[in-house]
């Protein structure tokens, strides 16, 4: 099952970024986003983590990492 982790961009270099979610940071590409980002702004990756595929309105972003932070500490995940 795949699913989808929000991830804050902390830092831009040209066409990629990095990214970070539960303490873990990746690089990632920027190029088949339609829509300007920046630092601080939440992404979903694809398949893999090589390219974003999505930007995520903040709010939304925390609503699934507070999910995700509760199913991780249950134990179901």
């Amino acid at each position: 099952m795949c699913m989808a982790v929000p991830s804050r961009i902390v830092a831009i270099d040209g066409g990629t970024a990095t990214v970070e979610a539960f303490g873990e940071t990746r690089t990632t590409s920027l190029m088949l986003l339609d829509e300007p980002v920046a630092v601080g702004d939440y992404l979903i990756l694809g398949a893999g983590g090589n390219f974003a595929a999505e930007k995520v309105a903040p709010e939304a972003a925390a609503e699934a990492l507070a999910y995700l932070s509760e199913v991780l500490a249950s134990g179901q995940a």
